[in-house]
């Protein structure tokens, strides 16, 4: 059993990644960098990275929500069920009606498919776009006074691996969300006793937002993305916490207060 990890560099499929080499089953990173290699925008790499494989983790670079992904997914699937694989378990996004297209390429696939919806990760404040922000001691984007249940990473790959590896995970959606639904400035505040260091949050527009990504080397359509996910899709459709982690695991999703003392030391100057 082959298992291919899309984007298997990234920041919930390294972790997959991680998982499954640690159980002795065969994996295959799919990324770029690797051999063979896989790109979302180039598909002749696709049939190459898929060459025996029976399970697949989907997720798609750069976003879901962003233009093409329905039908790069779509040709995608169709290609790996003709190629042999046999499990889909997709990582999707809450409330972005373009995922969901994605996830309907998923579930008509013929392909036993597994969704993991899921909310904004806690790992964006230490291993991504945030960082800074927080190393700075200013979170300034574009969100309204919304809370949002920031889940772990962590809890994702586990979820994924018993999809990929175990029983009783087909046919399922589920949605997967942290225990607590926390604003930005919560967010500062939490961050803020834990590390000693004064951070704030600072509303400013989708313009400003786009503007200062560019000056810090973000590509202008990643940036605008972005500051369409924030404005558009953290409007309170997602500010209820689910309990998709137990549902799936039988256990509870992780704390972001367990989360950042866990990782102080990555906001330490």
């Amino acid at each position: 059993m082959m298992i291919l990890v899309l984007g298997g560099t990234g920041k919930t499929g390294r972790r997959v990644v991680d998982r499954l080499t640690a159980l002795d089953l065969p994996v295959r990173v799919g990324s770029r960098s690797a051999a063979p290699a896989f790109d979302w925008q180039d598909r002749g790499t696709w049939q190459a990275a898929l060459d025996g494989v029976t399970a697949v983790y989907l997720s798609y670079y750069p976003d879901l929500a962003f233009p093409g992904a329905y039908d790069d997914v779509k040709a995608f699937t169709e290609l790996a069920v003709r190629s042999g694989v046999r499990k889909l378990v997709l990582l999707s996004g809450r409330g972005e009606p373009a995922a969901q297209a994605a996830e309907n390429a998923v579930r008509e696939s013929g392909a036993e498919w597994t969704v993991l919806r899921c909310g904004w990760f806690m790992q964006n404040f230490t291993e991504d776009f945030l960082l800074g922000a927080v190393l700075d001691g200013v979170i300034a984007l574009p969100a309204a006074d919304v809370p949002e249940p920031f889940l772990d990473a962590e809890d994702i790959a586990d979820v994924a691996v018993a999809a990929l590896t175990g029983e009783g995970h087909a046919g399922r959606l589920y949605e997967l969300t942290g225990p607590r639904a926390l604003t930005f400035a919560d967010v500062a505040g939490e961050l803020t006793e834990i590390t000693g260091r004064r951070i704030t949050f600072v509303r400013v527009t989708p313009e400003e937002y786009v503007a200062a990504a560019v000056r810090h080397g973000v590509p202008r359509e990643a940036a605008e993305g972005l500051g369409h996910l924030f404005t558009d899709i953290l409007d309170g459709r997602n500010a209820s916490p689910t309990d998709g982690v137990r549902e799936a695991l039988g256990r509870p999703a992780r704390d972001f207060s367990d989360f950042a003392r866990a990782n102080a030391p990555a906001w330490k100057r």
